[in-house]
């Protein structure tokens, strides 16, 4: 995922994808859904998803009887922390969305150490976590 996120932004823009996990309530991603298959407009250099998107998203979930359970896109440079940007526009305003932020567009090895979590609490608020406490919180078997 990390590598195809890499591509997709090709060094330049940030890119994104949805992670999606079996129902009821897994925390196992079993499928990967990127940013711009739902809407193929979305990386101008940041990401800006159209409401059909969210509407082909859903059919996929209900398909394949899958629930979003987090989203990831990339950031250039080191830093993870969210933009205001980000943070005034979550990608699914649900409590208990997952934010990650993965860094350098993708273009480099990344260890969970390196990548931003934040965990949307409602009303505009997030909670957020970096390096070994963002570590804690992934379960990765394979990041490059």
């Amino acid at each position: 995922m990390i590598r195809e996120l890499g591509r997709r932004g090709q060094g330049t823009r940030e890119a994104g994808a949805f992670l999606l996990a079996p129902l009821p309530d897994s925390r196992r991603v079993a499928h990967v859904e990127y940013f711009d298959d739902l809407d193929p407009m979305c990386l101008r250099g940041n990401i800006e998803i159209q409401g059909h998107a969210f509407s082909k998203l859903w059919d996929i979930c209900e398909a394949k009887k899958l629930t979003v359970i987090a989203d990831v896109h990339t950031h250039p440079g080191a830093a993870v922390q969210q933009s205001s940007i980000d943070k005034d526009s979550p990608m699914i305003a649900q409590v208990g969305h997952v934010a990650l932020i993965v860094p350098h567009f993708a273009t480099r090895r990344v260890r969970p150490r390196q990548v931003g979590v934040h965990r949307y609490c409602g009303s505009g608020e997030w909670d957020s976590w970096f390096g070994r406490a963002a570590a804690r919180r992934l379960s990765v078997r394979r990041w490059t």
